[in-house]
């Protein structure tokens, strides 16, 4: 037992266990207050979040609740969920300072912007859910059902809608995060991504077949502005990255092919470069060969 103590890498792990147990504590415990604190409100922010669906509703119509728990156990979920996703900044600052003892300076310098930057896309993708989709989306369903159908929509199955939304507009967001990382790791050029457009665009609709409900409306609102923040990224990263010279990469690479082509055609040709005698000759070992194996 003395000799497993005073192992250094033991202490190492024990120490690093230990840290990432206090941080997951306090990643804890920032969620739980922040749901303490709204908890009390629960029912005011599930009106406010079904208010784009509401105003389109006819007039008499209101939502239901199917199960017996409903209406305790949705308000109680969606106050859970929005607690996670208001501490979210907790939460990835604790994950950072626990792996930033183990970065170079320079990806320090650039995990930090990039960190506070994913959080505001992905505010900002909830956001547009929210305040431009969810309009669009529910007038559209509502219109568009036949006149002797009521429209009583279920509220958790109106919470689970939203917030897959939420969750695919948030990480659809994130787009120009991932295509500067790409660039920074040497995976790919800014070049080479753009000529890439072409599949960029049919992965973002996609995409937003995979992370939406399964409607046009909200998959082609999904698709755009995936393919605009692509672009985005493009140009970020070509600013991020201006001191490297990507051309000169792939002008590299590209001689580095053409010398080793040349190479093999100078290698499949150097036989054609006998003389008659020579062939003559070697002609000649091969049936001096031939008679030896037959004797």
């Amino acid at each position: 037992m003395s000799e497993e103590s005073d192992d250094p890498t033991t202490g190492s792990l024990l120490s690093h266990l230990i840290e990432l147990r206090d941080r997951v504590v306090r990643m804890v415990v920032a969620v739980l207050v922040i749901f303490l604190s709204l908890f009390y409100w629960a029912n005011d922010i599930y009106v406010y979040l079904a208010e784009p669906l509401t105003r389109h509703l006819p007039e008499g119509s209101n939502m239901i609740a199917i199960d017996v728990a409903s209406p305790f156990l949705t308000p109680f979920k969606l106050v859970l969920m929005l607690a996670v996703f208001l501490a979210m900044p907790v939460i990835l600052y604790q994950l950072w300072a626990f792996v930033a003892p183990g970065l170079y300076a320079k990806e320090k310098r650039l995990a930090g912007p990039l960190l506070v930057s994913s959080i505001l896309l992905f505010y900002a993708g909830v956001a547009f859910a929210y305040f431009i989709v969810f309009p669009l989306v529910f007038g559209f369903f509502t219109s568009i059902g036949p006149e002797m159908v009521a429209i009583s929509t279920d509220i958790g199955r109106y919470l689970d809608f939203v917030l897959a939304l939420f969750f695919g507009f948030g990480l659809a967001f994130e787009v120009p995060i991932a295509t500067i990382i790409l660039v920074a790791i040497g995976f790919t050029t800014p070049k080479k991504l753009a000529e890439k457009r072409p599949y960029i665009i049919v992965g973002a609709f996609i995409l937003g077949m995979l992370l939406t409900p399964p409607d046009v409306i909200s998959q082609v609102l999904l698709a755009l502005p995936v393919w605009l923040l692509f672009e985005s990224g493009l140009i970020a990263s070509r600013i991020i990255f201006k001191d490297r010279n990507f051309d000169e990469d792939e002008d590299d690479d590209d001689t580095d092919d053409e010398g080793e082509l040349s190479a093999e055609a100078s290698n499949d040709t150097g036989h054609a470069d006998l003389s008659d005698d020579e062939m003559e000759a070697t002609l000649d070992e091969y049936e001096a060969d031939e008679a030896n194996l037959d004797k």
